[in-house]
Protein backbone atom coordinates (compact mmCIF):
# COMPACT_ATOMS: atom_id res chain seq x y z
CA UNK A 1 0.00 0.00 0.00
CA UNK A 2 1.47 3.36 -1.06
CA UNK A 3 0.20 6.54 0.54
CA UNK A 4 -0.40 9.61 -1.64
CA UNK A 5 2.08 12.47 -1.19
CA UNK A 6 -0.61 15.16 -1.03
CA UNK A 7 -2.68 15.94 2.06
CA UNK A 8 -5.32 13.40 2.95
CA UNK A 9 -8.26 13.40 5.34
CA UNK A 10 -8.25 11.51 8.66
CA UNK A 11 -10.83 9.13 7.22
CA UNK A 12 -8.69 8.38 4.14
CA UNK A 13 -5.65 7.89 6.38
CA UNK A 14 -7.44 5.43 8.64
CA UNK A 15 -8.69 3.40 5.66
CA UNK A 16 -5.22 3.34 4.08
CA UNK A 17 -3.45 2.49 7.32
CA UNK A 18 -5.54 -0.66 7.72
CA UNK A 19 -4.06 -1.93 4.44
CA UNK A 20 -0.51 -0.60 4.86
CA UNK A 21 2.43 -2.97 5.41
CA UNK A 22 4.33 -0.25 7.31
CA UNK A 23 2.84 2.05 9.93
CA UNK A 24 2.52 5.78 9.25
CA UNK A 25 1.75 8.78 11.39
CA UNK A 26 -0.47 11.57 10.01
CA UNK A 27 0.83 15.07 10.68
CA UNK A 28 -0.84 18.16 9.20
CA UNK A 29 -2.61 15.91 6.69
CA UNK A 30 0.55 14.21 5.43
CA UNK A 31 1.49 10.57 6.20
CA UNK A 32 4.97 9.91 7.57
CA UNK A 33 6.47 6.43 7.67
CA UNK A 34 7.38 5.16 11.13
CA UNK A 35 11.15 4.60 11.51
CA UNK A 36 12.71 1.27 12.39
CA UNK A 37 13.57 0.78 16.07
CA UNK A 38 16.64 -0.67 17.77
CA UNK A 39 16.71 -3.52 20.27
CA UNK A 40 17.41 -1.02 23.08
CA UNK A 41 14.36 0.99 22.03
CA UNK A 42 12.22 -2.14 22.05
CA UNK A 43 13.53 -3.31 25.44
CA UNK A 44 12.92 0.05 27.12
CA UNK A 45 9.37 0.34 25.80
CA UNK A 46 8.64 -3.24 26.82
CA UNK A 47 10.16 -2.81 30.29
CA UNK A 48 8.16 0.27 31.22
CA UNK A 49 4.96 -1.13 29.69
CA UNK A 50 5.39 -4.29 31.76
CA UNK A 51 6.00 -2.32 34.97
CA UNK A 52 2.96 -0.13 34.34
CA UNK A 53 0.72 -3.07 33.53
CA UNK A 54 1.77 -4.92 36.71
CA UNK A 55 1.22 -1.93 38.98
CA UNK A 56 -2.08 -0.93 37.39
CA UNK A 57 -3.77 -4.32 37.79
CA UNK A 58 -7.19 -3.91 39.36
CA UNK A 59 -7.50 -0.26 38.28
CA UNK A 60 -9.47 1.23 35.35
CA UNK A 61 -6.17 2.13 33.64
CA UNK A 62 -4.89 0.17 30.64
CA UNK A 63 -1.34 0.11 29.27
CA UNK A 64 -1.14 0.14 25.47
CA UNK A 65 1.93 -0.28 23.28
CA UNK A 66 2.96 1.10 19.91
CA UNK A 67 0.43 -0.65 17.66
CA UNK A 68 -2.41 1.58 18.89
CA UNK A 69 -2.73 5.07 17.43
CA UNK A 70 -3.32 8.30 19.34
CA UNK A 71 -5.55 10.90 17.73
CA UNK A 72 -4.89 14.57 18.50
CA UNK A 73 -7.34 16.71 16.53
CA UNK A 74 -6.66 15.51 12.94
CA UNK A 75 -3.15 14.21 13.65
CA UNK A 76 -2.40 10.55 14.38
CA UNK A 77 0.64 9.28 16.27
CA UNK A 78 1.92 5.90 17.42
CA UNK A 79 3.19 6.46 20.99
CA UNK A 80 5.66 3.87 22.23
CA UNK A 81 3.53 3.40 25.35
CA UNK A 82 0.39 5.09 26.62
CA UNK A 83 -1.79 4.65 29.67
CA UNK A 84 -5.52 5.25 29.22
CA UNK A 85 -7.64 5.54 32.37
CA UNK A 86 -10.84 7.04 30.95
CA UNK A 87 -13.48 5.32 28.86
CA UNK A 88 -12.10 5.85 25.38
CA UNK A 89 -13.90 3.59 22.92
CA UNK A 90 -14.57 5.99 20.08
CA UNK A 91 -12.70 3.75 17.65
CA UNK A 92 -10.98 0.35 18.03
CA UNK A 93 -7.83 1.57 16.24
CA UNK A 94 -7.04 4.79 18.11
CA UNK A 95 -7.38 6.49 21.48
CA UNK A 96 -8.06 10.14 22.27
CA UNK A 97 -7.81 10.48 26.07
CA UNK A 98 -4.50 9.15 27.46
CA UNK A 99 -3.33 9.91 30.99
CA UNK A 100 0.36 9.29 30.27
CA UNK A 101 2.32 9.20 26.99
CA UNK A 102 5.81 7.68 26.79
CA UNK A 103 8.29 8.04 23.95
CA UNK A 104 11.71 6.37 23.64
CA UNK A 105 14.02 8.83 21.92
CA UNK A 106 16.11 8.00 18.87
CA UNK A 107 18.28 10.14 16.60
CA UNK A 108 15.59 10.24 13.92
CA UNK A 109 12.66 11.09 16.20
CA UNK A 110 14.27 13.13 19.01
CA UNK A 111 13.52 16.64 17.75
CA UNK A 112 9.96 15.77 16.77
CA UNK A 113 9.15 13.95 20.03
CA UNK A 114 10.63 16.75 22.15
CA UNK A 115 8.96 19.64 20.35
CA UNK A 116 6.04 19.48 17.92
CA UNK A 117 4.61 16.18 19.11
CA UNK A 118 4.95 17.09 22.79
CA UNK A 119 3.33 20.50 22.35
CA UNK A 120 0.39 19.08 20.42
CA UNK A 121 -0.11 16.25 22.91
CA UNK A 122 -0.06 18.67 25.85
CA UNK A 123 -3.32 20.07 24.48
CA UNK A 124 -5.08 16.77 25.24
CA UNK A 125 -7.28 17.55 28.29
CA UNK A 126 -6.78 14.12 29.90
CA UNK A 127 -2.98 14.06 29.57
CA UNK A 128 -1.12 14.44 32.88
CA UNK A 129 2.45 13.36 32.10
CA UNK A 130 4.56 13.19 28.94
CA UNK A 131 7.68 11.05 29.28
CA UNK A 132 10.84 11.02 27.15
CA UNK A 133 13.29 8.15 27.66
CA UNK A 134 16.82 8.19 26.30
CA UNK A 135 17.96 4.87 24.82
CA UNK A 136 21.67 5.69 24.51
CA UNK A 137 22.11 6.90 28.10
CA UNK A 138 20.32 6.51 31.44
CA UNK A 139 18.18 9.65 31.45
CA UNK A 140 14.41 10.15 31.60
CA UNK A 141 12.56 13.47 31.30
CA UNK A 142 9.00 13.80 32.62
CA UNK A 143 6.79 16.78 31.73
CA UNK A 144 3.99 17.24 34.28
CA UNK A 145 0.68 19.07 33.86
CA UNK A 146 0.50 19.44 37.66
CA UNK A 147 3.65 21.60 37.41
CA UNK A 148 2.55 23.62 34.35
CA UNK A 149 4.42 21.22 32.05
CA UNK A 150 7.73 21.84 33.78
CA UNK A 151 10.09 18.92 33.17
CA UNK A 152 11.93 16.79 35.74
CA UNK A 153 14.94 14.55 35.09
CA UNK A 154 15.53 11.07 36.50
CA UNK A 155 18.62 8.87 36.35
CA UNK A 156 19.71 5.34 37.24
CA UNK A 157 19.26 4.91 41.00
CA UNK A 158 16.17 7.18 41.06
CA UNK A 159 12.48 6.29 41.21
CA UNK A 160 9.93 8.08 39.03
CA UNK A 161 6.67 8.97 40.77
CA UNK A 162 3.74 9.07 38.36
CA UNK A 163 1.42 11.16 40.50
CA UNK A 164 -1.54 10.81 38.15
CA UNK A 165 -1.47 7.02 38.66
CA UNK A 166 -0.23 7.01 42.29
CA UNK A 167 2.61 4.61 41.43
CA UNK A 168 6.39 4.77 41.13
CA UNK A 169 8.91 2.88 38.99
CA UNK A 170 12.66 2.51 39.49
CA UNK A 171 14.69 3.87 36.58
CA UNK A 172 16.81 0.73 36.85
CA UNK A 173 13.77 -1.41 35.99
CA UNK A 174 13.11 0.63 32.87
CA UNK A 175 16.68 0.04 31.66
CA UNK A 176 16.82 -3.66 32.58
CA UNK A 177 19.09 -5.53 30.12
CA UNK A 178 19.54 -2.40 27.99
CA UNK A 179 23.00 -2.11 26.45
CA UNK A 180 24.42 1.38 26.85
CA UNK A 181 27.41 2.90 28.65
CA UNK A 182 25.39 4.43 31.50
CA UNK A 183 23.68 1.14 32.33
CA UNK A 184 26.98 -0.79 32.18
CA UNK A 185 28.73 1.74 34.43
CA UNK A 186 25.83 1.77 36.90
CA UNK A 187 25.79 -2.01 37.18
CA UNK A 188 29.58 -2.14 37.68
CA UNK A 189 29.40 0.40 40.51
CA UNK A 190 26.30 -1.07 42.14
CA UNK A 191 27.08 -3.00 45.36
CA UNK A 192 26.65 -6.76 45.05
CA UNK A 193 23.63 -8.18 46.83
CA UNK A 194 24.04 -9.86 50.22
CA UNK A 195 24.01 -13.42 48.86
CA UNK A 196 26.85 -12.68 46.44
CA UNK A 197 28.84 -10.89 49.14
CA UNK A 198 28.42 -13.81 51.56
CA UNK A 199 29.71 -16.27 49.00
Amino acid sequence: MVFPQHRISPEAYLRSELLADIKHQLIDGKPHRMPDVSSNHNLIAGNIACELKQQLKGTPCRTLISDIKLRVADDFFYPDVMVVCNEDNVDPYYKTAPTILIEVLSKTTRKFDQSLKRLRCQNIPSLQEYVLIEQDKGEIQVFSRAHNWQSFYYYLGDRISFTSLDISIAVEEIYERVDNEDVLSYLQQKPQDASQTAS
